[in-house]
């Protein structure tokens, strides 16, 4: 009779190693846009390190724990190759800010399984209670940090679900480790912003050749990725120069009409510009943000011999309501943002419909994490300013991106 040999970790880390391997081409069989991401992470083994239970990813690697990719079937494993890929695609590591980390990462996974679910990628994984709720279909980390924060504790949300994989912080250092045994990597800022840089390009490329369907969330990301970009600035000034009107005279005759013997009226050029000017004041932007964009819009201002703004900062209120016209700038220059709370962009619309305010054009500066609405699209046009995340697209108006260097 045969002795029985236990199996080494070295045959047992092989076996996980091609049934991850069998995951990512069955990927790129069916799902071809998350199978080229899967692929371009180098595969480790993190058995040993103790702060990885399941998986994590810092852009450039999957890490695994080999327990616990042997339960999860093969489908199951698609998935969870998937959600790693997601967390790289939008960011995450990058985009907590001033969040709290514990419910921000249960937002990511929040966003990412919903997306999963809902495009049939891989088969959920059961064998842990994943954060997914079909109430939060199509809302961004974002979004569903700002309910679930409001709304939870953090040790209400543990008992509604557990996260699928360790999140690796931003900076790259994540948890100490003193016997040695963590292979994960280690970047500096500029590594990092490198990684992000990769991925960007690794996900228009995977999107050009891929055949197969891409989540709407990931599309919208990549079209604003390929899409041209207007500066802000120069956005904001083309759409306060069209409010300015521009109307039929006889008291100016057109000289294109003086070889008919005919004459013909010329243009009367309105110099003065009209405009509501609204500032999201939330926590998120900062005294000096409102102030360069005081700025800003003070340079265009400056432009004009004519002008009315009528200008407010907001939270989940109104503040601050000011009317400035040339006759009245020291107004504008001293103007001192108010503010501090929550976020509901409603409360302008609010506001403006209380006052009868149709403004020829509403100008948001904002970080755009809305708690409720955008706002009322038929009420008049709107023009939003976001702060950041550069996924983010309004719902309607016009908008640009703007990047706030201290």
């Amino acid at each position: 009779m045969a002795t029985a040999v236990a199996k080494s970790p070295r045959i047992e880390g092989r076996k996980i190693e091609e049934k991850l391997i069998t995951a990512r081409v069955g990927l790129l069989l069916r799902h071809s846009f998350f199978g080229n991401l899967a692929t371009r992470l180098r595969m480790v083994d993190c058995t040993d390190d103790p702060h990885i239970n399941t998986a994590a990813t810092d852009g450039r690697h999957f890490y695994y724990d080999t327990t616990f990719v042997d339960k999860l079937t093969p489908k199951q494993t698609e998935f969870l190759f998937c959600h790693e890929v997601l967390h790289n695609v939008f960011d995450h590591m990058g985009r907590r800010n001033n969040r709290e980390p514990d419910i921000w990462n249960i937002a990511c996974d929040y966003a990412i399984n919903q997306i999963l679910v809902d495009d049939r990628i891989g088969d959920k994984i059961v064998q842990v209670k994943i954060f997914q709720d079909n109430k939060y279909r199509g809302k961004s980390a974002e979004e569903i940090y700002d309910i679930i924060h409001s709304k939870y504790d953090l040790q209400q949300l543990q008992q509604l679900g557990e996260l699928l994989d360790q999140h690796l912080d931003q900076d790259g250092e994540g948890d100490d480790d003193k016997e040695g045994k963590s292979k994960r990597k280690k970047y500096t800022k500029d590594e990092l912003r490198k990684i992000r840089d990769e991925m960007k390009e690794a996900m228009i490329s995977a999107a050009q050749s891929s055949a197969g369907n891409i989540p709407s969330g990931v599309r919208r990301l990549i079209s604003e990725l390929t899409e041209p970009k207007i500066d802000w600035r120069e956005l904001l000034k083309q759409q306060i120069q069209s409010t300015i009107r521009n109307d039929y005279t006889w008291m100016r005759p057109s000289r294109k009409g003086w070889h008919t013997n005919a004459i013909l009226p010329g243009m009367n050029y309105d110099t003065t510009i009209d405009v509501a000017v609204a500032i999201d004041m939330s926590g998120s932007i900062s005294n000096k943000m409102a102030r360069d964009f005081l700025s800003e819009i003070k340079g265009i201002m400056d432009q004009f011999k004519d002008f009315h703004i009528k200008l407010w900062c907001f939270d989940t209120d109104i503040y601050n309501v000011v009317d400035i016209t040339a006759d009245s700038i020291h107004e504008f220059e001293s103007y001192e943002p108010k503010g501090g709370g929550g976020t509901d962009f409603d409360c302008n619309w609010q506001m403006m419909k209380d006052e009868n305010l149709v403004p020829k054009k509403f100008i948001m500066f904002t970080d755009g994490y809305p708690f409720g609405s955008w706002g009322d699209p038929d009420y008049c046009d709107t023009v939003f300013i976001i702060h950041g995340n550069e996924t983010i697209k309004p719902p309607f108006g016009v908008y640009s991106h703007y990047e706030f260097k201290e």
